[in-house]
């Protein structure tokens, strides 16, 4: 029989990865299901990655508890993951009484959540804080920061590898039942990188099951393993699991209905961005907003760590997640609204557009209620479900995990792991460090010596770390993630190809089988001609 996970947790955004990282503090056997080739692919990375403060939230529900949480312990946790994290503010920015009144609201409702560092000031110290801005007021949110929400959902995927976990990426989950003795089998559709059958899955059907089998908690499901429609090379897994942890973010739904808890109602929201070059990021210090209302905190104009200006988001309810084009009318949009705050938008510096998809759970009536997070022993026992995870699960992730951990925690006792280690060193950003670490570096590696990626000063040691990361993704943006390659003004016109080129050498891979990002993304497609 085939070994039996203590937990298993669906989904790899920054809410599946915190929980995989806080349950590797007790003796279990951990693993984590992603249906992409990397974790943070939807959601988490899509987002305008801000440190929320926790005051648009309303009072006693689980995203204002769980924000001010997060937003009080991301110091710590971006020290002990090696992430970026600033705590640089934030502006809600005002012009009219009626606005004024409003941002008073705002300040009550936080400081009812227990955010603190909220105040009001006026014109003269807003354009001190904020030299660029337009406005007459505004609310400050001293303790709002900016996130590498990349980085921040890597690492803590790292860490729980670190102590112990195990992410099988590649596996969407199809289908979940009980076995006779009460665990939970998941059958996840699983298939090798870029879709296609790759060096070491270059085998029959029978003889790829036959490695599945062997891989240890998990069997192959008998029949068509190429079943009409599914990529070459496509195999089915069945992994055992005492625990379940519904953690999907955009398929939360279907999950949720998978493990026999039905009724949800979700819908997607589409928010769509703009990103403008960094030589403008000394412009924006800290995150400036518009007046919320009481559905959307309205467009921001926004600075990254690594200095690149922000545009947006828009917010689109669309009926299921599929789909991250930007549409020409949201672009001129968010021109004009951001620049009624910020008039300093030029296109000519704009570099690319993204839109983010958030899961909404919403009522009979259209309402977005609160995050649900519940383990229901009549119906799903041993299931942790996890629902409508939008904004600010990025920020509450860390408290959301062990809010999790905590309810499992009183259904059964877990041994604590004596060896955990809750440090993450991440890759050096050679071109950040002083010049005396490069040359130490340097002759450590020559490959410190060597640019790859010339907009963001990326190193070929740097793009090696991250192609030989604790994950094992293989996708260009798994590089581009880690190293920030491919995000400069170029988009990756100078080093795409030689990232590549340097996939297909470390992974064995043919240059037919590399993609960009996700199943079916592949770069190259054949010859142009024969040599």
């Amino acid at each position: 029989m085939e070994e039996l996970f203590d937990v298993i947790v669906i989904g790899g955004g920054v809410v599946g990865c915190a929980i995989a990282r806080e349950l590797s503090r007790y003796k279990l056997r951990i693993g984590v299901l992603e249906k992409n080739p990397d974790v943070g692919y939807e959601t988490s990375a899509r987002n305008t990655g801000v440190c929320h403060g926790g005051f648009a939230y309303d009072p006693g529900t689980l995203k204002a508890r769980m924000c001010v949480e997060g937003n009080k312990e991301m110091g710590r946790l971006s020290e002990e993951l090696d992430f970026k994290f600033r705590r640089c503010g934030k502006v809600l920015v005002g012009n009219t009484e009626e606005e004024r009144a409003r941002l008073l609201e705002v300040i009550r409702q936080g400081e009812m959540n227990g955010a603190s560092g909220l105040r009001m000031i006026e014109k003269e110290e807003l354009h001190r804080l904020v030299p660029s801005v337009l406005g007459e007021f505004a609310l400050l949110s001293e303790n709002s920061g900016i996130i590498d929400p990349f980085m921040m959902t890597i690492a803590l995927a790292e860490n729980a590898v670190h102590n112990g976990a195990e992410f099988f990426l590649q596996r969407e989950v199809e289908a979940i039942r009980r076995d006779e003795e009460g665990n939970w089998v998941i059958t996840a559709r699983t298939w090798p990188f870029g879709g296609k059958v790759s060096h070491a899955e270059r085998e029959s059907g029978e003889q790829a099951s036959v490695k599945a089998e062997a891989s240890g908690g998990r069997n192959p499901v008998s029949g068509d393993q190429e079943s009409a429609g599914q990529a070459p090379g496509t195999v089915r897994e069945e992994f055992r699991t005492r625990w379940v942890v519904n953690s999907a973010g955009l398929s939360c739904g279907k999950i949720s209905d998978m493990l026999g808890i039905k009724g949800y109602k979700i819908i997607y929201s589409k928010d769509d961005y703009i990103i403008l070059d960094n030589r403008l990021g000394s412009m924006v210090p800290m995150p400036i907003y518009t007046v919320p209302s009481n559905t959307y905190m309205g467009i921001h104009v926004t600075v990254t760590t690594d200095g690149n200006v922000l545009l947006g988001p828009t917010a689109e309810d669309i009926d299921k997640p599929s789909g991250y084009g930007v549409e020409q009318k949201n672009i001129d949009y968010l021109y004009d609204a951001a620049m009624a705050i910020w008039p300093h938008v030029k296109r000519g510096d704009y570099i690319r557009t993204y839109c983010g998809i958030l899961p909404k759970w919403v009522d009979e009536k259209g309402v977005i209620q609160d995050f649900k997070i519940e383990i229901r022993d009549d119906i799903a026992p041993r299931a942790v479900n996890l629902v409508g995870m939008e904004s600010p699960a990025l920020t509450g992730a860390p408290a959301i995990a062990r809010y999790v951990v905590g309810m499992m925690l009183e259904r059964e006792e877990f041994p604590e792991n004596a060896d955990f280690d809750p440090v993450r060193k991440g890759i050096p950003k050679f071109s950040e460090l002083p010049e005396e670490e490069q040359e130490r570096l340097i002759a450590m590696d020559a490959d410190f010596g060597e640019l790859v990626c010339r907009c963001q000063k990326v190193t070929k040691a740097e793009i090696l770390a991250a192609i030989r990361n604790p994950l094992g993704a293989q996708t260009m943006v798994a590089v581009k993630y880690r190293t920030r390659a491919m995000m400069g003004r170029c988009q990756g016109g100078y080093c795409q190809m030689r990232i590549a080129e340097m996939l297909e050498q470390e992974t064995g891979a043919r240059p037919e089988e590399i993609t960009y990002a996700r199943q079916g993304s592949n770069i190259f497609y054949g010859k142009v001609r024969e040599a």
